[in-house]
């Protein structure tokens, strides 16, 4: 935390894990500070041998907070949840809240990685583009029959949780990589409707203080 007692987020603009926690920090109305991470910049900021005695993982975000410091999107937002816990992210009842590990996981651990830089990296550019549209489809095929027998006015009944949180900066990497989204009414509909939303507007990779000038909304 920073002088001043405001956490301190580690965070790339463009980073679909660090928009979950911004996400989180902003509906949890939680006062922070960011300090860009350029994953692309100087072969990639995460590898400095300060990142990394920050995350030994080398990824993006990094969250500083009541004297600990936590990687990993879930982790952080799950931490949040049981410091502070308004709004709630993750329901009181238990079959809701397995739906809403279980959206969560598909996206966090089913698609995001296998589309992430560090594997696009070890294809030849050209495989990049069709390799990441097949893992964001496969995934997206399996979430969009889920979200039939989850889903109210968002991923999980008509409360905002921890799947939204995961969905919408998944369905953006999706747009970035050139997906048809046409196959995926439930998934595009919940996406529009949690986008209208403040928290998902000022979090959005478009609003950040990284974000380059041609990017910026």
């Amino acid at each position: 935390m920073t002088e001043s007692g405001k956490p301190i987020l580690y965070s790339y603009f463009r980073s679909s894990c660090s928009w979950r926690v911004r996400i989180a920090l902003a509906l949890k109305n939680i006062d922070y500070e960011t300090i860009p991470t350029n994953l692309i910049k100087d072969g990639g900021q995460q590898f400095s041998k300060e990142f990394q005695a920050l995350n030994p993982m080398k990824q993006v975000p990094v969250l500083k907070i009541d004297g600990i410091t936590i990687g990993q999107s879930l982790a952080i937002i799950e931490y949040l949840e049981e410091t502070r816990p308004t709004p709630r992210l993750l329901p009181q009842d238990p079959k809701k809240r397995a739906y809403v590990h279980m959206i969560s996981n598909l996206i966090v651990s089913g698609i995001q990685p296998l589309q992430n830089l560090s594997v696009l990296k070890q294809l030849r550019q050209e495989n990049n583009l069709p390799w990441a549209q097949k893992a964001i489809s496969s995934g997206f095929e399996a979430l969009e029959q889920i979200l039939q027998g989850t889903a109210g006015k968002y991923c999980v009944g008509d409360e905002v949780t921890m799947a939204d949180l995961c969905l919408v900066p998944q369905v953006a990497n999706a747009e970035r990589f050139e997906v048809d989204l046409t196959p995926y009414p439930a998934i595009s509909r919940i996406n529009k409707t949690l986008l209208a939303l403040e928290a998902f507007q000022v979090s959005h990779p478009c609003r950040q203080p990284d974000t380059p000038p041609e990017l910026r909304a």
